[in-house]
């Protein structure tokens, strides 16, 4: 059997649920489609000492401040994933779970979205999977060959599997911080980057990384010089634990090492250095799959969307992937932003 709705939203992440609220006020009829059994989006498979880069205030959602979590300035994913979960009852957002989105495909004037649960036809689709779900792994010689444990920033759980062990931590942004300052007192860690780490000044946050992100897309969208954005303020952000790693010499970056052998990695100059596991903290990529019978992604890989309307197929709107369907939308408080312009312009689609 086939449901019929306006508008459906594919992901209860922070970006479903963004999503969900101005659609609501913009009177649209939708439902979210979660492919998790609870609550939380990616939220809920992150490592416990995970922490925002934002004070709970300048993490919130729209409609809803994020309370503070007692004793932290910045809060750990278990604090996100009741406040997501508090958010979604608050509103009471239209949610269908577990139903994992296998397909999307034309369907005359109309879009078929198709679930291991059954099948949508809707007038306008939102993809706002994210991109957890889709970890990059860096092609290096060798990587089949070695010997000890591989896993992604997506596996890691915790420094206590790790105790004792020599691990190798790959990657210099803020999940390879975070990681490598997680393992510094239990391992004999190596910390791994491709330049030299930039620690961004310990007095800036998410708040002001939030702020460049927006003056940079503000900044293209007139035509001016880019800005630089993020990028131009630097890579890591000096939340609590990578600081006191930081301060204590415990993070001292290696560079990139050319291959891995059976033991472990061996630089350019021929120095190795033999790991129990080699930890890839190297990024996603868009959670897109479901969309490929559409035919819309570039040589990139990307989808072109003109803000969060594909180009190629304006029933299809990408929330929540980064700069390219809105300024800072990966984050809980930049996607709200996107989501408010979006739903508007749905709304219009829709008369």
């Amino acid at each position: 059997m086939t449901t019929r709705v306006d508008v459906v939203v594919i992901g209860g992440g922070q970006a479903g649920l963004a999503a969900g609220y101005h659609l609501r006020r913009a009177g649209v009829a939708f439902v979210i489609l979660d492919a998790q059994r609870e609550p939380g989006g990616a939220w809920r498979h992150a490592w416990g000492s995970l922490r925002l880069f934002s004070p709970a205030a300048h993490s919130s959602l729209p409609g809803r401040l994020m309370p503070a979590q007692p004793g932290q300035t910045y809060p750990d994913a278990a604090h996100v994933i009741g406040y997501l979960a508090d958010y979604e009852q608050r509103y009471e957002l239209p949610i269908q779970r577990p139903a994992r989105v296998q397909a999307v495909r034309r369907d005359g004037e109309r879009l078929r979205v198709e679930t291991d649960s059954g099948t949508w036809s809707a007038r306008v689709v939102v993809s706002a999977t994210g991109t957890w779900w889709r970890p990059f792994w860096p092609a290096i010689p060798g990587s089949t060959a070695f010997r000890g444990r591989r896993l992604h920033t997506a596996d890691y759980r915790g420094p206590q599997e790790f105790a004792g062990q020599r691990v190798v931590v790959v990657g210099g942004g803020n999940s390879g911080a975070q990681i490598a300052a997680d393992l510094a007192t239990h391992t004999d860690l190596t910390w791994v980057t491709r330049r030299e780490p930039r620690f961004l000044p310990d007095e800036i946050d998410g708040r002001a990384l939030f702020d460049a992100a927006t003056a940079r897309r503000q900044a293209l969208d007139a035509g001016l010089d880019d800005t630089g954005g993020v990028a131009a303020l630097g890579d890591i952000v000096a939340v609590p634990s990578v600081r006191a790693a930081r301060d204590q010499g415990l993070l001292k970056a290696q560079p990139m090492f050319t291959r891995l052998t059976a033991t472990g990695p061996v630089w350019a100059d021929g120095t190795s250095t033999p790991a129990d596991a080699v930890i890839w903290c190297t990024g996603f990529r868009p959670a897109l799959p479901h969309l490929a019978p559409l035919g819309l992604r570039d040589q990139h890989g990307h989808i072109p969307t003109l803000g969060t309307r594909a180009v190629g197929e304006p029933r299809l709107h990408l929330l929540g992937y980064g700069d390219w369907t809105g300024p800072a939308s990966a984050t809980l408080i930049g996607v709200g932003r996107p989501a408010r312009e979006m739903a508007r312009e749905i709304a219009t689609q829709l008369d």
